[in-house]
């Protein structure tokens, strides 16, 4: 993602991982006549993977090129 942070990044993560824990203890309740359904949480993963990624990749300064031959 262009111009994003790593704070925000990091925010981003840590919301990403409070909604799968929130996910896991249940996915569906209701009280009277309101309902609420969680995210599916193979989604829900996928995002904790997608923003440690990018927190993992900020962190060390952005994209590493080995091997490379400049010209």
């Amino acid at each position: 993602m262009a111009g994003i942070t790593l704070a925000q990044a990091q925010s981003l993560l840590d919301a990403a991982i409070v909604a799968y824990q929130a996910a896991l203890t249940s996915q569906e309740y209701s009280t009277g006549s309101r309902s609420l359904k969680r995210a599916e949480l193979s989604a829900l993963s996928a995002d904790v993977e997608k923003w440690s990624r990018l927190v993992q990749k900020l962190d060390r300064g952005g994209i590493r090129i080995t091997g490379a031959t400049p010209i």
